[in-house]
């Protein structure tokens, strides 16, 4: 029987050696095959899948450019940050840095570990505000597990609010949001390089492999802004605001010969350095952006468009007794009645009556053409954003009421800017010149608005308005010859019509008389202290702020030429109208 066994057992060990033999050596055929499929048929697939989990692309910001004034004051620059962000699960496996990080980033522990739980599934998240590179280096020391930091640029605005609301600011990803910045985006931002690192599995730059593009820096944006009349101006502005208890107010300085804008700004403002204030109110260039019906100020330029046609002279008469003129359902009335008045006269006293019957006489037609010639009916092209664009209704839908309303300055709506362009042509013997914001930017050859006679004879006449016996003698600047118009403009209602007890006050003129360099423009919005009036509230404003802009830009005075030419008087027939129409005053 053993012999037996010993027979039987001899195959059964062989056949069993055999099959695990075999085994083994699919097993290595097997391994051996895999190896080369995944070594040589996919090595390129999975080289580039590995890269895709360890090999990034980071970038290197591109450093922005500065935003200077026209003397080369910062308004706005960039500098180098650093910003601190983790990956969520990594941090958490330490709790003792959790805590320690939380008090450097002044958090609260509880909170930033609640904050982390959150997004623990997440790579990537923010933790900090931009740092300056030592805090972020402090950040760093403390060797947390998944704490990382990220270089770039912050931007920081010298100025604070004196100039927010031209300037703008950016975002957090270095992009111009609003204002200068927003609209200068191209040249600002430069172009960012990168390069190539890679990291493990917790995002730490083990290598550098080497491989990058440099960053170009963006170009610098020279304004035409001069941050001492800037300040200035928004000084006054503000302390005038808060004085006559306003909603707000508009100011705007500009050289009537080259159209650069010296200075600009509105109430309320804001400080772009400030986060929490960017989403306020105060962000809005109300000088740009906002329009508003003119009233009075725009009575020099229809009397401009008379004299131009040859309908009226300097020394015509208008009958504007008894100081109420009927058109229609539409009743023009003058709050202090003159009687005869020259076009002079007219002016220093803001005859509503005067300046209707001159549009009756002239015509709608003419009355239109008369504000295009002064840009009235295209945008000042500033290149700013949300630039208001103005109203103006072809003369063709007017009726003799609109055309006697649109006299003395209510039916259409512009921004500040546009009553400053033509103001400035009136300064600049007729040659109205493009507004600008930018110093290198494109300029376009000045149009003629009026002839250069009719701009001096206006100008002339407008400084009657800043007499002793005018409406804005508190316009006055000491030393100098001024020129300009008060106008007071009641604001339209919510419901309809025009609110009886909310207006706009507004003063734009020139200085010095005989050859203007400066053209002002002062808005006070809904004042609500001592009075309303033009002359009252605005007219202060533009005197405080041309006298020190004038002596920080050395303008001497002008001379003691006669203001006034004196041609020969002359009556002037005026039309009777009567027509239906909505009332408006």
């Amino acid at each position: 029987m053993t012999a037996v066994r010993n027979r039987s057992a001899t195959p059964v060990g062989a056949w069993r050696s055999a099959a695990v033999l075999g085994l083994l050596a699919l097993g290595a055929v097997v391994v051996l095959g895999r190896a080369f499929q995944l070594q040589i048929l996919e090595r390129d697939f999975l080289t580039g899948e590995g890269n895709k989990r360890h090999i990034r692309t980071m970038e290197i910001p591109a450093h922005r450019g500065a935003i200077v004034d026209r003397r080369g004051e910062p308004l706005a620059l960039s500098a180098p940050v650093e910003s601190i962000w983790v990956v969520p699960s990594a941090l958490l496996e330490s709790p003792a840095h959790v805590t320690a990080l939380a008090k450097l980033l002044n958090r609260q522990p509880g909170e930033f570990s609640k904050y982390l739980t959150a997004r623990k599934d997440r790579r990537f998240v923010y933790v900090s505000d931009p740092l300056s590179p030592a805090e972020a280096q402090r950040v760093l020391s403390l060797k947390a597990p998944g704490v990382f930091s990220e270089p770039s640029y912050a931007r920081y605005y010298p100025a604070g609010e004196i100039a927010g609301q031209l300037v703008g600011f950016c975002g957090r990803d270095g992009n111009g949001l609003e204002g200068i910045e927003k609209a200068q985006e191209s040249l600002l931002a430069g172009h960012a390089g990168e390069r190539r690192v890679i990291r493990d599995r917790a995002g730490r730059v083990v290598e550098d492999s080497g491989e990058y593009r440099e960053a170009e820096p963006g170009d610098d944006v020279a304004l035409t802004i001069d941050l001492r009349v800037q300040y200035l101006a928004y000084r006054e502005l503000k302390n005038a605001v808060a004085k006559n208890k306003a909603k707000g107010g508009v100011i705007v300085i500009a050289d009537s010969s080259t159209g650069e804008i010296l200075a600009i700004a509105s109430q309320p403002g804001f400080n772009p350095n400030n986060p929490a204030e960017r989403a306020s109110k105060g962000t809005r260039n109300r000088a740009i952006v906002d329009s508003f019906e003119p009233g009075s100020t725009v009575k020099p330029l229809l009397v401009s468009q008379a004299l131009e046609l040859g309908a009226f002279q300097p020394g015509s008469l208008i009958d504007t007794t008894p100081g109420v003129f009927k058109v229609g359902a539409l009743t023009v009335r003058d709050v202090h009645p003159q009687g005869v008045v020259d076009l002079t006269t007219l002016l220093s006293k803001s005859s509503n009556v005067g300046a209707a019957k001159i549009g009756m006489t002239i015509g709608a037609e003419a009355v239109w053409s008369g504000y295009q010639r002064f840009g009235f009916g295209e945008p000042v092209y500033t290149g700013f954003p949300g630039e208001a664009t103005p109203v103006l209704r072809n003369f063709k839908e007017w009726g003799q009421i609109a055309t006697a309303t649109a006299s003395y300055g209510y039916g259409f709506s512009l921004n500040a800017l546009h009553l400053v362009r033509a103001y400035a042509a009136l300064a600049n013997d007729g040659l109205m010149s493009q507004l600008k914001l930018i110093r290198d930017g494109r300029t376009l050859p000045p149009q003629r608005a009026v002839s250069a006679n009719t701009a001096r004879a206006v100008r002339h006449m407008l400084e009657h308005v800043v007499a002793p016996t005018g409406t804005a003698r508190r316009a006055a600047v000491a030393g100098y010859r001024v020129a300009g118009k008060t106008g007071t403009v009641r604001k339209v209602a919510e419901t309809g019509g025009y609110a009886g007890n909310k207006h706009q006050a507004l003063f734009v003129g020139m200085v010095p008389v005989e050859h203007p360099r400066l053209v002002g423009l002062v808005m006070i919005d809904e004042p609500s202290a001592d009075g309303y009036y033009g002359g009252l509230v605005a007219a202060p404003v533009f005197a405080s702020v041309m006298q020190g802009a004038a002596r920080l830009l050395q303008i001497p005075p002008g001379d003691d030429a006669p203001t006034v030419p004196e041609p020969a008087a002359r009556t002037v027939a005026l039309p009777q109208v009567a027509t239906a129409g909505r009332p408006q005053t």
